[in-house]
């Protein structure tokens, strides 16, 4: 039953990344191509254009490899200890 939810939980990363990864990129295209009013900082409207879009993208693409390299890591600690275990019992059944 631990395995099931551990292989479930790792598709659910795995969608949730490319489910945030169409995010960016639809953000990064409404903010370079149309962004409606804009952002407003200290009172004065802050424009968007190719050069924001490309901020979201960058910045969004940063944090999705970061955030995705999180996830994994843990999956991955998950695996190896698995793994260890398994053949620390193999080498005490010697």
């Amino acid at each position: 039953m631990r395995d099931f939810f551990i292989n479930s939980f790792e598709i659910l990363v795995g969608v949730i990344l490319v489910i945030l990864a169409i995010v960016i990129v639809v953000a990064a295209g409404v903010v370079a191509f149309g962004g409606g009013q804009g952002m407003m900082m200290n009172g004065q409207q802050m424009g968007g254009g190719p050069l924001a879009g490309l901020a979201v993208l960058v910045g969004g693409a940063l944090y999705l490899v970061f955030i995705g390299g999180l996830m994994y890591l843990g999956l991955g600690i998950y695996q190896n200890t698995k793994r260890t275990a398994a053949a620390m019992e193999r080498l005490a059944s010697k």
